[in-house]
């Protein structure tokens, strides 16, 4: 059978490797949409609170683009090996490649690039996606990855993932990226009522519900952290091994849980130690001048009341 371009005429098109997911895309334009619309009206606020207005709200923005960003993230954990295997089942036929696993909340990644990427007349750049969310029918990608003819090491891969496997792995990760996926929605909720606060003389609130934020944070955490109580099955790749570890999502969702802790417990302290600096950083310190403002005194020429009263009725208005 012949190629066209590049192509087998009866079969679909490869995929190739995707850095990001259409729903990742959406989530930064969404936040970045609103952080470019507050620095269009950012100069018309004047002196010190339009450097205290910009950090609050990107600060605010980045937390709650990250908390809505890692549900679609498919590096929770990740791992790498570079191996010589199979590239098709029944094939005698040895390729060099880099094998990617990538383990999202919602399902598993598999990368396949070859080193180089064109061998065997072939371009060898792969990755699919076997989804375990709550409505996603994992055995049916897999079934359809073996009607397709993905290579052998891909289908090896996800094969350890699926409800037969003897690593029985499935359930724990579907169950533990569910139960984190919840955590980050509440913490979701919990970041938008902080913000409510934070613009009403209510600041105090406003920093127990950042920490109670950066609590679900760790909850979800701590939540994905469970698959590891399950002992993971060794996924052999030619005579290399490919292992996991947590992967860059994980990390930075612990990086974002510490600084809901760092920043609600100092506004919480500031509340009690230094109201009015707490005030000033958050715009809603009231000026005393006008607070306590007198009606100022009024200067009257004389010569205009003697003219205008009569001489029997005497000035009511005292001149100061």
């Amino acid at each position: 059978m012949t190629l066209f371009d590049g192509v087998y005429p009866f079969y679909p098109q490869q995929r190739k490797a995707a850095v990001f997911d259409i729903s990742t895309i959406i989530v930064i334009v969404v936040f970045l949409t609103l952080a470019c619309s507050f620095l269009l009206i950012i100069p018309g606020i004047r002196g010190r609170a339009r450097l205290y207005w910009t950090l609050r709200v990107l600060l605010s923005l980045f937390v709650g683009m990250v908390i809505v960003l890692v549900q679609f993230t498919g590096d929770w954990e990740t791992g790498w090996v570079q191996a010589n295997t199979s590239y098709k089942s029944f094939s005698p036929v040895q390729v060099n490649v880099d094998v990617g696993l990538h383990i999202g909340l919602a399902g598993v990644n598999v990368t396949l690039r070859g080193n180089p990427v064109t061998q065997i007349n072939e371009t060898i750049n792969y990755n699919e996606h076997f989804p375990w969310s709550f409505g996603a029918d994992y055995e049916h990608s897999y079934s359809q990855g073996l009607q397709k003819g993905l290579p052998s090491p891909i289908l090896y891969v996800a094969e350890k993932f699926s409800r037969q496997s003897p690593c029985a792995v499935h359930r724990q990760y579907r169950i533990a990226g569910h139960y984190a996926s919840a955590m980050l929605w509440v913490a979701f909720c919990t970041w938008i009522i902080s913000n409510i606060l934070f613009s009403m003389p209510v600041l105090v609130y406003g920093g127990y519900m950042f920490l109670l934020t950066g609590a679900f944070v760790i909850f979800s955490l701590l939540s994905f952290s469970t698959v590891r109580n399950s002992p993971m099955c060794q996924i052999q790749i030619g005579t290399s091994t490919l292992h996991v570890a947590y992967g860059g999502s994980f990390w930075l969702v612990l990086a974002i849980g510490l600084l809901c802790f760092v920043v609600g417990i100092t506004i919480v302290a500031m509340h009690h130690l230094n109201l009015d600096l707490l005030k000033t950083f958050f715009d809603l310190r009231e000026d005393k001048a006008e607070e306590y403002q007198e009606m100022p005194g009024v200067f009257i020429n004389p010569h205009f009341i003697n003219k205008g009263l009569s001489p029997s009725q005497p000035s009511a208005i005292n001149s100061i």
